[in-house]
């Protein structure tokens, strides 16, 4: 495989959708909400959720942001 297009996989497939969660507001707060148990909030959540899943991580953020 040529170096370039393992670095667009890399670009277009991971860190893309990692900014895109990280910087889109209805992506949730930073923080945990008030009383809650788990010591992440829904962004870091779905920041977790993107670097594993990579392309389907972000599709399932996408889906649950849509509705």
């Amino acid at each position: 495989m040529p170096v370039w297009i393992a670095w667009t996989l890399l670009i277009g497939g991971w860190l893309l959708p990692l900014l895109h969660v990280a910087t889109a507001r209805r992506s949730g707060p930073w923080r945990p909400p008030p009383g809650s148990r788990c010591p992440f909030g829904p962004r870091p959540g779905w920041l977790v959720v993107v670097l594993l899943g990579g392309p389907l991580g972000w599709l399932a953020y996408m889906r649950r942001r849509a509705a």
